[in-house]
């Protein structure tokens, strides 16, 4: 099954990096795909890879993240941003062992994912009977 977990901007604003970062990896390794409102500034993106670089072992394979964004070109817009945080654009994370890939256009994310194992019939060996 894929679960799909939608976190406002309200929910994560208050946090600082860190927190942000521990509760984002959280979710994600328990293979949901996170879609967040707004987007993490460029050195809370880094600390995420790091960290996730470090989480790498057999059952955690890392992270796929993607952001889309509307540019801000006008002086307010940039303004509004540092004062009030990044809540425009829309930030995707998975895991890697769901997500196969993301695509990004300037306006959307295409999102394409692994076939799950669990839920497949076993199949059974065609060896000899005892």
């Amino acid at each position: 099954m894929l679960t799909i977990q939608f976190i406002p901007y309200n929910q994560i604003a208050y946090l600082d990096s860190g927190e942000k970062i521990r509760r984002l990896l959280r979710e994600v390794k328990l293979n949901k795909i996170i879609l967040m409102q707004g987007r993490l500034n460029p050195g809370e993106e880094t600390n995420l890879i790091q960290q996730t670089m470090e989480m790498i072992d057999e059952t955690f394979k890392g992270i796929e993240i993607c952001t889309v964004y509307p540019e801000s070109n006008d002086a307010l817009g940039k303004l509004r941003t540092f004062f009030l945080g990044s809540r425009e654009g829309v930030t995707v994370i998975g895991p890697a062992s769901v997500v196969k890939e993301i695509k990004r256009n300037p306006n959307k994310i295409e999102l394409l994912t692994s076939e799950s194992k669990e839920g497949r019939p076993i199949k059974k060996s065609k060896g000899k009977k005892r």
